[in-house]
């Protein structure tokens, strides 16, 4: 099974996740390798790093140039499935990664799969836009994205968002600071959006 993503070419065979960035053509070619390969060693980097620090990943078995060897994970997108107790999960979580310097930059529901027959086993995939920063504007961006990705698709909207908070609440000590910075950037969209 083949996935096109805007980034990569996402190919599943048997256990294993290959997926392999691909070439941008209105880049110069040695410019567009050096992104590509950059890009790859990075994901692989926070992947490893997030796994390090207690945030379930997939297990990466191989890299090269411009592709990522990991295990499959089995289960369901969050978005498919998220309660309560799950949004809970996801914000302690994220709690961790952000405490750890980690921001996902891609944090939405359909980036986190959940494994209900492994207890809700909730795993973090798709680190390709990840980078290393500890302001509170880019740990704000991550929960706002991942707040409008509940808003989009689930009816229980305000009930996972809290969940979410009392999670996030618990693993980092940091998130009164980045949850009233979310605030701000829910402002700063509806000025824009009336404009």
């Amino acid at each position: 099974m083949k996935i096109q993503c805007a980034e990569a070419i996402v190919e599943i065979k048997g256990d294993l996740v290959y997926k392999r960035r691909i070439q941008k053509r209105y880049r110069v070619k040695e410019i567009d390798e050096r992104i590509r390969r950059e890009r790859t060693k990075s994901e692989a980097k926070l992947i490893s790093e997030a796994r390090r620090k207690g945030v379930p990943t997939p297990i990466i078995f191989d890299i090269n140039d411009y592709e990522l060897v990991m295990e499959k994970i089995e289960g369901d997108l969050a978005r498919e499935v998220i309660d309560e107790s799950i949004s809970k999960r996801i914000g302690e979580f994220v709690g961790i990664l952000h405490k750890n310097g980690i921001i996902h930059s891609d944090l939405t529901t359909s980036n986190i799969i959940v494994n209900q027959d492994n207890h809700n086993h909730i795993y973090f995939i798709d680190f390709g836009l990840s980078f290393i920063e500890s302001s509170t504007e880019a740990r704000g961006v991550d929960v706002h994205v991942f707040f409008q990705s509940l808003c989009g698709t689930h009816e229980s909207y305000e009930q996972l968002k809290e969940s979410f908070i009392e999670g996030y609440k618990e693993t980092f000590s940091g998130a009164s600071q980045v949850l009233r910075r979310v605030k701000e950037i829910e402002q700063r969209g509806r000025y824009v959006a009336r404009k």
